[in-house]
């Protein structure tokens, strides 16, 4: 149990550490633009199809299950708005950062995993070259960007893909559901679920980069590290969910 606790804390501290390394390299020379646009390409284009897919068949599933179950108590008008507020404020960012996320941070992990494990860290701190700068920081700007641009694909594609079921299943007017969503839906709803979004994109590569940075054991080591970084990044965005939802509670409604 002991052991455990000291990992534990040993791993919080290391990623508070990464993170403070981050924020103070973000402003020093070179900027490394080059590496911040291959990331967004790898981040966002690469993980687009995933994203959209599961984005509309969750939109679609939600939906049609909120209509059966609000037609026994006469309030399947409002299922436009149900979901949409769903789809919004916590489907699309959450279910992004998980999928996404998942998919990205492993791969940040078994990158500079192999480059620890093969000693090439090692070989750039010898060259005085500020790796942080050079392999962290390129991901995490990236993923400031990519991911709500992301969150907001979703919450367009889960919204519509309500909307379409609606109008397949249950012969629902489109015209009317469209304009009872966008009544009850006020911006800050669709505005608190992307700023979630970038949140969650900051802690996905901050876990992946840090898991890969501190891999040890050759690539058993390696292969635990990036099983370990799918767990740590599901825990962290649903974790820090609960707490963004209670914060923007408090401020905007």
């Amino acid at each position: 149990m002991d052991t455990y606790l000291r990992r534990t804390v040993a791993w919080y501290g290391g990623v508070g550490l990464l993170t403070s390394r981050v924020a103070r390299s973000v402003v020093l020379p070179p900027k490394y633009l080059r590496l911040v646009v291959r990331e967004v390409e790898v981040m966002g284009v690469q993980s687009l199809g995933v994203a959209l897919t599961a984005a509309v068949f969750t939109g679609m599933v939600f939906t049609i299950q909120s209509a059966v179950n609000m037609a026994r108590f006469g309030a399947e008008t409002y299922v436009g708005p149900v979901a949409a507020l769903a789809i919004l404020r916590e489907l699309g960012p959450v279910l992004t950062a998980i999928l996404v996320g998942g998919k990205v941070a492993s791969g940040i992990t078994a990158e500079l995993g192999s480059m620890k494990v093969t000693e090439q860290i090692d070989a750039l701190r010898t060259l005085g070259v500020n790796y942080v700068k050079r392999l962290v920081v390129p991901r995490v700007l990236a993923a400031l960007v990519v991911f709500p641009l992301l969150t907001v694909l979703t919450d367009v594609v889960g919204v519509l893909g309500g909307m379409v079921i609606m109008f397949l299943e249950r012969g629902a007017d489109m015209y009317a559901y469209w304009n009872t969503t966008t009544y009850w839906v006020v911006p800050k709803d669709f505005l608190t679920g992307v700023a979630k979004s970038v949140f969650f994109g900051a802690i996905v590569t901050l876990i992946g980069c840090y898991n890969g940075l501190s891999t040890e054991g050759g690539t058993e080591g390696l292969g635990r590290a990036t099983t370990a970084t799918v767990v740590h990044v599901t825990m962290g965005v649903i974790v820090s969910d609960f707490f963004l939802t209670k914060l923007f509670l408090a401020l905007f409604y």
